[in-house]
C-alpha cells in the first residue's frame, strides 16, 4: 500500500508547494495526476505551472487533451486519470479514497491551514485513510521548514 503525504500549507503558497513536490515527483520517474475539484482551481495551477522559474520547465497538460495517456503531470477533476498516475495530488479537498491509494506510490493531499474547512476535511480524509489502512504522514510547515508532525 502507498503511503498517503498530508500537507499542511500555511507558509508557500500552493503553487509553490505543488511545484517542488511535482519536481520531485517527476524525479523519481512518477507520472502523476494533479486531481482538483474545480476547473478554476486548475486553470489557475495550470498558468502557475507555465509561469515557473525560466529553467525549471515542468511538463504537464490539462485533462481532456489529445495527449492525456502521455502527460508526465495531468491536471483534472476526475477520479480517473488517462496518464496511469503513480501519484496523486489532491487540491481543494480533492478525495482520494483507501483502494486507490493502495495502488498508487504516493498519494499526497495539500491544504490550506488558513481555512478551517479544508483543515476540517483533511482531518476527515486522515481518519478514513488511516482508518483503512492506509500509512499516513502528516508534514507541516509552521516552523518555515517542512517537518513531519506524525504518523499513522
Amino acid at each position: 500500500m502507498g503511503e498517503v503525504f498530508f500537507f499542511h500549507l500555511t507558509r508557500a503558497p500552493l503553487e509553490v508547494t505543488l511545484r517542488t513536490l511535482l519536481e520531485k515527483s517527476l524525479g523519481a520517474g512518477w507520472r502523476v495526476a494533479v486531481r482538483g475539484r474545480t476547473e478554476e482551481a486548475l486553470d489557475r495551477l495550470d498558468a502557475a505551472l507555465w509561469l515557473g522559474p525560466e529553467d525549471g520547465f515542468l511538463p504537464h497538460g490539462r485533462a481532456g487533451g489529445a495527449h492525456d495517456a502521455a502527460q508526465p503531470v495531468l491536471l483534472t477533476t476526475a477520479r480517473e486519470a488517462a496518464n496511469r498516475p503513480d501519484c496523486v495530488v489532491s487540491v481543494e479537498g480533492a478525495e482520494i479514497g483507501a483502494e486507490e491509494a493502495a495502488r498508487l506510490s504516493r498519494a499526497m493531499i495539500l491544504f490550506d491551514g488558513h481555512d478551517p474547512g479544508a483543515v476540517q476535511a483533511a482531518r476527515e480524509q486522515w481518519k478514513a485513510l488511516t482508518g483503512a489502512g492506509a500509512k499516513a504522514k502528516y508534514w507541516s510547515e509552521e516552523s518555515g521548514r517542512w517537518e513531519m508532525k506524525a504518523e499513522s
